[in-house]
């Protein structure tokens, strides 16, 4: 608090959101609060004007001059308050200025529009396929953190979501690895409406039951790798996992910038230093020929494939393949191909600038492996050590999720996020198409918005349409929808599949954690719908989002989510 001697009773008070104005006039307290993200800007003459106007009672002149001589009567209290501005107001500051503004960049993002709401008496079945990356939260935390909007094609909701673990039900049997959980709580953002949450945790691995890994690593040295986020920081993340393999695990490196090469013959984690030294003469210069060492990577990967290891290419670069091998469809049908021998691809992406998001997203796809983006050491240890379990061996081979509406409950329906992951309804039942694949310990959340019947649609139904009955829904009045599950256990070529029904009414809220873990899955997907747009979430609000997922932040052990909180903060500020 800062007192103002020329005006008695009058003082400035600042939080991370609020400019507070208290004065006390005539024995009587007025407090006026400003929320910081509606400044236009933050100084000295801010300070100074709000000063003069508390402690005026007849109509305030504005102009520049009385705005200066404002500054002479309270410049020594307007300095001291400014000096008391945090490292995150000053960041609050910056995204201000370019409020609404998203930072031009080569970066490359699909354009896919967002899923829209669909009536159950037309399309009752919804389809598609699990999804575990998580890179589209992480570029978007390098964005805000930096003091930039992402941009809305950056925002993948599934992705934001799969970045957090949530405490879901642990399956005990590896022939079983799921055990999906459905909770069904009221929308925040549309009164009436319900949201269906779908929590499905994988099997967590013992270690002594870990399969070896036998790992190619296939490294972008490039000119543009120069960059300390980059490169540098590349070796760093690879170190830090090094540390933390067995022995018995098996490490190559192949590098690509003009011409490709092997750089390190598959070597034993035994043999740590001379990995390390092979890792550690990197430099990068040239020119990026991606599709090239891609195929040197999967060479290598073949000659030496294990039948007893997850075999796997681990992709590290920050952007486009401009030279070689550059046609999309031709590097999709080669990832494609070596997942069928038995070769998975993920990618690692670093930097910014020229990153081709939608090619790292496509080839991680086909090559059944994780997409994650490395924006600081911290992330690398979350990717590459504490998740690596998780990131490296699967339990589970295209799992795809389906949920069938009951026209006799449900109005309408719309599924949050996971656009590129749609299938058609046929494309379930065919163990030919492929799906996301599950590794051990892996969650995957999923969130549909509903309309329960006697709520108010946002579709107005049609002349003809036939109307729902009790008949419809088979009897199955007390449910909203019915879920099932289709899986393959690693190496299996015949699928499985589990159903679970979803009642028709809200999930008791006698299970506090349960709640605490709706609640945030809930604030990140509604944060996740603003930064895209809010297309369909009302009057709510960033700082809903913000005291939601505060409230409900529980066992943080890693501090993910008090990140995320400051994250919106930053967001918010530039609202």
């Amino acid at each position: 608090m800062t007192t103002n001697p020329q005006c008695p009773g009058t003082d400035l008070r600042f939080d991370w959101m609020h400019f507070r104005l208290v004065s006390v006039k005539e024995g009587n307290t007025v407090e006026k609060e400003i929320p910081l993200k509606k400044l236009r800007y933050v100084g000295l003459g801010l300070i100074a004007g709000s000063l003069l106007l508390a402690c005026s009672s007849e109509p305030v002149d504005r102009s520049p001059i009385a705005k200066k001589e404002a500054l002479a009567s309270f410049g020594s209290q307007a300095k001291m308050v400014e000096s008391r501005m945090s490292v995150d107001m000053a960041m609050a500051a910056r995204l201000r200025q370019g409020a609404g503004q998203i930072a031009e960049s080569r970066d490359r993002f699909e354009t896919v529009e967002e899923n829209r709401v669909y009536r159950v008496a037309e399309e009752p079945v919804s389809t598609f396929s699990s999804d575990v990356d998580t890179a589209s939260y992480s570029f978007s935390r390098r964005r805000l953190s930096s003091g930039r909007l992402p941009e809305p094609n950056a925002i993948r909701l599934e992705e934001w979501l799969n970045y957090f673990d949530y405490d879901y039900p642990v399956p005990t049997d590896p022939t079983t690895p799921f055990r999906p959980q459905v909770t069904v709580t009221d929308s925040p953002w549309k009164e009436g409406n319900k949201l269906v949450h779908i929590g499905i945790q994988g099997y967590e691995l013992p270690e002594t039951t870990r399969p070896r890994a036998n790992l190619v690593f296939l490294l972008d040295v490039s000119g543009s790798m120069s960059a300390d986020d980059k490169l540098p920081l590349l070796k760093q993340s690879l170190t830090m996992m090094l540390d933390d393999m067995p022995e018995d695990d098996t490490v190559a490196i192949v590098v690509y910038a003009g011409a490709s090469g092997v750089v390190l013959p598959p070597t034993s984690v035994k043999e740590k230093t001379k990995i390390l030294m092979a890792l550690n003469q990197l430099q990068a210069g040239g020119s990026t020929a991606g599709g090239e060492g891609i195929k040197v990577a999967y060479q290598l990967a073949e000659a030496n494939f294990d039948e007893d290891a997850v075999n796997r290419v681990l992709l590290a670069t920050d952007g486009d393949f401009n030279v070689g091998v550059t046609d999309r469809k031709t590097l999709e049908g080669l990832v494609a191909r070596k997942r069928e021998k038995g070769i998975y691809l993920s990618v690692l992406g670093f930097g910014e600038g020229n990153y081709n998001d939608h090619l790292m997203q496509t080839l991680a796809q086909n090559g059944n492996g994780v997409a994650a983006y490395i924006d600081n050491l911290n992330e690398a240890r979350k990717v590459l050590v504490t998740e690596a379990t998780s990131s490296l061996f699967p339990i589970a081979e295209d799992l795809k999720i389906q949920v069938e509406f009951n026209p006799a409950t449900v109005l309408e329906y719309r599924l949050l996020g996971y656009e590129t992951r749609a299938l058609e309804r046929e494309d379930f039942n065919n163990d030919a198409v492929d799906a996301g694949d599950i590794g051990a310990g892996h969650s995957v959340t999923a969130i549909y918005e509903i309309t329960p019947v006697g709520g108010t649609p946002l579709i107005t139904p049609s002349r003809y349409e036939t109307r729902p009955t009790q008949e419809q829904g088979k009897g199955k009045s007390g449910e909203y929808a019915f879920l099932i599950l289709r899986y393959k256990l690693p190496g299996e070529n015949v699928s499985k599949h589990m159903e679970k029904p979803i009642p028709a009414h809200n999930t008791p809220v006698d299970e506090t954690l349960r709640t605490q873990e709706t609640a945030f899955a809930t604030a990140v997907a509604g944060a996740a719908q603003l930064l895209q747009g809010g297309k369909y979430t009302g009057d709510w609000s960033l700082d809903d989002a913000i005291d939601l997922a505060q409230a409900n932040r529980g066992d943080d052990l890693y501090g993910y989510r008090a990140e995320f909180v400051q994250l919106l903060r930053l967001a918010g500020a530039s609202d």
